[in-house]
């Protein structure tokens, strides 16, 4: 923990904080991670919070509410814009009879009358910024989906072909890829990293039987192995993830043994060794962390292929199985209705946004861990 605050960090921190294109672009990624993570709080069909009889309700991440909770008389769970709708028109025909009861006592006494206060309903509903869930259609509109962008339906990219939102399906979709990313990335890399230096410090048969296992793996068709599988299973996220691990951990496997080649000559792991240090104490505590520059430089541009992975076997139709919220499905939705340009431009802008942010973070890691300008041994 003390090595992750030193002096040296701290110098790599604020080189990465001068390379304003990448922390700019850090900080627009972190954003947008917050914002898919948080999804449900202002893209869902789910209300933040609802009164009702002087009661708090906060729907969002509680238990499914009925509609019979709310006097609505039904069992499933309730649909909020109606719910809203319907307290909106208690609230106005309540304030329709106190003008109402207003006049009338006017009439009676117009010397005396205390006017009587028009009371607002007590009841309200607190809708998400975008009330619609990524799985939810909407046939309301005057003609067949896919429906133009719309301000007063809160539809604001507009819906695909099934009549769902596409600015809900694009935030849900984007959780998804990154989520897919990242998980692939860490088990990949823990898998990859450790294998890698042990070929690069025990060497011998152990080296030699791993590089030819890696080799006759590697020639295995990724491809072909999808379709397989989604052709005998259904196709969900850890099957995903699973595939694209057993895939993924080849590349950094490479790297960290030709590292850890160059490393364990160095003094200070043979005073390590010297010290009776064992195997797994001098990789993790003396050759990763004087590795870690590669590791940190390579994983976002493995986040930027896990993302273009993802998508295009969704494009293809080898990816999640639907309704799960896709950029790929999304993006062949957009191709096979071109005459609906909001769907494929949304996309393909999200899509660039995210891939081109994450390239740039990427070069501005490199930039900061050049070992030009740092360099450490212990």
């Amino acid at each position: 923990m003390a090595n992750l605050f030193s002096d040296v960090t701290v110098k790599k921190w604020r080189r990465f904080r001068g390379i304003r294109r990448g922390y700019y672009a850090f900080c627009l990624f972190m954003l947008m991670v917050v914002l898919a993570v948080t999804a449900e709080l202002w893209a869902s069909n789910r209300a933040l919070i609802v009164k009702y009889e002087g009661q708090l309700y906060f729907p969002s991440y509680g238990d499914v509410i009925t509609g019979n909770t709310f006097g609505l008389g039904y069992q499933y769970e309730t649909n909020y814009r109606e719910l809203k709708a319907l307290f909106a028109e208690q609230a106005n025909a309540e304030q329709a009879s106190a003008e109402q009861a207003n006049t009338d006592q006017a009439n009676v006494d117009q010397v005396n009358a205390a006017p009587v206060p028009a009371s607002p309903s007590k009841n309200w509903v607190l809708l998400p910024v975008v009330p619609w869930s990524p799985y939810e259609q909407d046939y309301s509109g005057n003609g067949y989906p896919p429906s133009a962008p719309s301000a007063a339906q809160s539809h604001y990219l507009g819906t695909d072909s099934s009549g769902r939102d596409i600015l809900a399906r694009l935030v849900y979709g984007f959780r998804t890829a990154v989520g897919f990313a990242f998980i692939a990335l860490t088990a990949s890399y823990v898998i990859g990293v450790l294998l890698g230096c042990a070929m690069g410090f025990v060497g011998g048969k152990f080296d030699l039987f791993f590089q030819r296992f890696i080799e006759v793996w590697s020639q295995v068709p990724f491809l072909y192995v999808i379709m397989i599988l989604v052709s005998l299973t259904q196709p969900n996220f850890m099957l995903f993830v699973g595939i694209n691990v057993l895939f993924g951990w080849m590349g950094i496997t490479w790297y960290m043994r030709t590292l850890t080649y160059r490393e364990k000559v160095r003094d200070y792991v043979l005073a390590a060794r010297a010290q009776g240090a064992g195997l797994w104490r001098i990789i993790v505590h003396h050759i990763l962390p004087n590795t870690l520059v590669m590791i940190v430089t390579l994983a976002p541009f493995t986040v930027v292929a896990n993302i273009s992975l993802l998508t295009a076997l969704d494009y293809l139709g080898f990816g999640l199985a639907p309704p799960t919220p896709s950029w790929g499905e999304l993006l062949r939705q957009g191709v096979n209705h071109l005459d609906a340009p909001w769907i494929v431009g949304s996309v393909v802008t999200a899509v660039s946004l995210v891939l081109i942010t994450v390239s740039f973070i990427g070069e501005a890691i490199r930039e900061a861990l050049d070992p030009k300008h740092f360099s450490r041994y212990e």
